[in-house]
């Protein structure tokens, strides 16, 4: 697609929630790198309801740079918010997203690009700091073995290994952003996404990064509410893995009681008082239930996945009819063209 006037290539989101340490420092960086690029771009920070001075100090720099987009709403909503508003706020034919504390070296935004440019057939490119060649400097231990062992867990809900699932730092083409119909408000986005790009049968390929401590301003990083928003999101997509094993729990003990039954009956020691058969009854047929659960659970998930496959379609299929010259519509049935 050609760009028209101002329009700007790359378009880099920043969510930001009380970093006033970092504004400064942080869009410097990510506009030094930007300007080796030799393209137009569009840096677009979110203030997502900051109780500091980072809407101020944003402000401020946006006056003096009209590469500068401030994105801002009164009320804190979380990660997924600030990234949603950013996604609709973004013109540019790549769209990247990165740390407000730049844990990760904005030169990346440069390498996911060219991976774009290089390789037409992937679609989303994500920084990994755990895949081979990747690297974590001084991150605290306690810190760095809560986001492996998360990470090794979500991969279980992921029909392709990812090494990082939960990082924010990625690159995107304009048309899977365009795809995606987005509702988390939370750090669970980065799952939501990735769930559905991957239905909709978009390319992802990692690069090897290196995860930095953050230098300025407080961690954001919720230990319950992420755990439990991962957990509760590794279920949903893979619903098997919590029917099925507690399905399959519940059905070994019923035969474990059974055999033990069998056991204290060759022996003539079978008490007729104990609740011995009842219990094996409801474990085998609980577990059969909930194993039948999973199954039903599984197919719904296929079917959404069947839903998104098809939304992509619909998509392209509109993007395709809007870049064909001298023709508006025509997917949706609308025969008119200019001067007719």
């Amino acid at each position: 697609m050609a760009l028209m006037g101002n329009q700007p290539f790359l378009s880099v989101i920043i969510p930001m929630y009380n970093e006033e340490a970092n504004v400064a420092s942080t869009i410097a960086r990510v506009e030094d790198v930007l300007k080796r690029w030799g393209r137009p771009f569009e840096i677009i920070p979110v203030n997502d309801g900051s109780t500091d001075h980072t809407l101020q100090a944003l402000d401020a720099l946006a006056a003096h740079d009209e590469r500068i987009h401030v994105v801002s709403y009164w009320k804190n909503g979380g990660r997924g918010k600030a990234l949603r508003y950013g996604f609709k706020a973004a013109r540019g034919e790549y769209i990247a997203t990165i740390d407000a504390d730049l844990s990760y070296d904005p030169r990346y935004i440069l390498d996911m690009a060219k991976v774009l440019d290089e390789e037409s057939d992937i679609d989303v490119v994500l920084a990994s700091a755990y895949m081979e060649g990747g690297a974590a400097v001084g991150v605290p231990t306690d810190r760095l073995f809560i986001s492996k062992l998360g990470n090794r867990i979500l991969q279980m809900a992921m029909p392709e290994k990812i090494h990082t699932v939960t990082c924010v730092v990625r690159c995107y083409r304009r048309a899977v952003i365009e795809s995606l119909d987005l509702e988390s408000n939370g750090k669970e986005i980065h799952l939501e996404i990735l769930s559905k790009v991957l239905a909709m049968g978009f390319r992802i390929k990692e690069i090897p990064a290196t995860l930095t401590a953050r230098k300025k301003g407080k961690s954001k990083f919720a230990f319950r509410t992420t755990a439990v928003s991962h957990l509760i999101f590794t279920f949903f997509e893979r619903p098997s893995l919590l029917f099925g094993m507690l399905g399959l729990i519940l059905t070994v003990l019923g035969l474990g009681l059974g055999v033990y039954i069998l056991l204290l009956y060759a022996q003539a020691a079978l008490n007729p008082n104990r609740p011995l058969i009842t219990l094996m009854v409801l474990f085998i047929l609980g577990g059969m239930q909930i194993l039948a659960f999973g199954f039903l659970a599984s197919q719904i998930s296929y079917l959404r996945n069947e839903v998104l496959r098809v939304r992509r379609a619909i998509t392209l299929a509109i993007q395709a009819a809007e870049a064909r010259p001298g023709q508006r519509g025509s997917t949706l049935g609308d025969a008119s063209r200019p001067g007719t």
